[in-house]
């Protein structure tokens, strides 16, 4: 069972405060670990901070627009009308799951969620492949909705349209419910952060939450030694894969023999001038200071940095 809120004509800030209330399905890959884009930090960030200026590009803008015309591409190949639901679900055995789903199949019984994808990712799609997180979160939508099918349609941009049919598994659908039970009861609501995975989405999150450092005293360091002697370890290793790649490489274009192309049938090795400019900030600074400063635009970073003591 479910509520509804009417989404019909919402304010798209006051759709993203409702999003904060719960784990919509696009939450749902992250929170298990498994979406290559975005994780359990990036989730627990978004839910606890009281920003709703979404994050916004061109992938998500292009994924919005096109989405009228994945679902009518589904119903080109499927023969099934589907409509605009208009609605945010919530369940009411589980409230922390909320769905905003982007399509339902007329007649009931079954939804679909429609993406628009990258001709970079097709390989994801072959022999009736789906993305894992794709999938959880279309299991979110059903266990939310109460539907027992669901369908994902893609467009793969320029190349091709593919669509599955998902039918509901109450193993799995019991799993995802106790994973996202977890990190809701025991991260969101006690402002517990989840542990860094080392993705460059927790990157951005811890640069994010711990912008306002300025504590300037030095704090003993408990606990590391053997993950910062695991580190410099990493750090030599990666040290001798590095030079061992830029050999293999060397050996290539000696074999090469100033070609600029080489082929094996199964590997493709291109190595020919490219010429491209760049401004001489020294020069520009030191002859035309006035104009180096009027456009000169300041960033901040942050530097982290080992050494042995």
């Amino acid at each position: 069972m479910y509520t509804t809120i009417s989404t019909k004509n919402m304010d798209r800030n006051e759709w993203l405060k409702i999003r904060k209330t719960g784990l919509g399905g696009s939450d749902a890959g992250a929170v298990c670990g498994l979406n290559p884009h975005v994780s359990p930090m990036a989730v627990y960030r978004d839910k606890v901070s009281d920003e709703t200026d979404m994050g916004d590009n061109e992938a998500m803008r292009q994924g919005r627009d096109l989405e009228e015309y994945v679902a009518q591409r589904f119903t080109e190949e499927t023969g099934l009308k589907v409509r605009r639901s208009n609605k945010m679900y919530r369940s009411t055995e589980y409230p922390w799951m909320i769905a905003d789903v982007d399509r339902m199949v007329a007649g009931g019984g079954a939804g679909l969620e429609c993406k628009t994808v990258s001709v970079y990712k097709k390989d994801q799609w072959g022999d009736g492949g789906i993305p894992v997180h794709y999938l959880l979160q279309c299991y979110h939508y059903m266990i939310v909705t109460g539907c027992r099918t669901w369908y994902l349609a893609a467009v793969i941009l320029g190349q091709d349209f593919q669509y599955r049919r998902i039918e509901y598994e109450e193993e799995i659908a019991q799993n995802l419910i106790a994973l996202e039970a977890e990190f809701w009861n025991n991260h969101v609501l006690p402002r517990h952060m989840p542990d860094p995975d080392g993705s460059k989405s927790c990157d951005a999150v811890l640069e994010e939450y711990f912008c306002q450092r300025g504590k300037a005293e030095t704090i003993e360091l408990v606990g590391f030694d053997q993950k910062l002697e695991r580190r410099q370890e990493i750090e030599e290793t990666m040290k001798l894969l590095e030079t061992e790649k830029r050999q293999i490489d060397q050996e290539i274009k000696v074999f090469m023999d100033g070609h600029e192309t080489a082929d094996s049938g199964r590997y493709r090795v291109t190595w020919r001038e490219v010429i491209s400019s760049r401004l001489d900030t020294k020069r520009l600074k030191e002859e035309k200071p006035d104009i180096y400063r009027e456009f000169l635009q300041e960033s901040k970073s942050s530097r982290f940095t080992v050494k042995v003591a």
